[in-house]
């Protein structure tokens, strides 16, 4: 198959393969026998790297999923081999989400709450996104100038302010309604509910 950036790019896969176990560390099951995760084992080769920088080298990757009633379960080669290359991508919107939107910053309660503020941060980098033609390029001295369009989220935050007077809010001013009486005397709210952390042996068991 032919790509813009990589140019000429092959694809080979072999299926119904599994890792190399170890006796001493692998774990057995209640008749001794060693877990044997059957997967596809894919090998990657293009004829150029985008940045040009050195020569590009063959990718070998490997793919597990549930396995099918044959016992075979062979992935869409093309799809396999992008998702890998856009998972820099991945790593930097989720770095995003925790250190620049604070998505794991609030101590939630309980998984509905959770759910709620995980949808708030999507929709805040939604408008990151949306807001790039919008907005002027705020960018620190050491970094070079971008497009409009290729603006990173960061950088269309540092602006976003600007922004903000020309859209307006379709929340009404807030009215003063007096003073809280606050919680009643003798009246304690009582201790709030707890949840387990979800871990893999849950998950497993499950």
């Amino acid at each position: 198959m032919e790509d813009e950036q990589y140019g000429h790019v092959r694809v080979r896969a072999w299926a119904g393969l599994h890792p190399k176990t170890h006796g001493e560390h692998a774990q057995r099951d209640a008749r001794g026998r060693r877990p044997m995760v059957r997967g596809t084992l894919l090998l990657v080769e293009v004829s150029r790297l985008p940045q040009h920088t050195r020569q590009p080298q063959a990718l070998w990757l490997w793919w597990h999923t549930p396995e099918t009633p044959d016992g075979i379960s062979l992935p869409d080669l093309d799809r396999v081999w992008r998702a890998y290359v856009r998972r820099f991508d991945l790593e930097h919107t989720f770095r995003f989400f925790k250190q620049t939107l604070k998505w794991t910053l609030p101590r939630v309660r309980s998984p509905e709450q959770a759910d709620r503020w995980t949808w708030l941060v999507a929709a805040a980098y939604t408008q990151l996104r949306l807001a790039r033609p919008f907005v002027a390029d705020q960018r620190l001295p050491w970094e070079r100038p971008l497009a409009p369009p290729r603006l990173t989220p960061g950088r269309v935050r540092r602006a976003f302010s600007s922004l903000l007077p020309t859209l307006g809010s379709p929340a009404k001013s807030p009215k003063p309604c007096g003073r809280s009486p606050g919680r009643p005397k003798s009246k304690r709210s009582g201790r709030a509910p707890r949840y387990p952390a979800v871990t893999k042996a849950l998950l497993a068991s499950a």
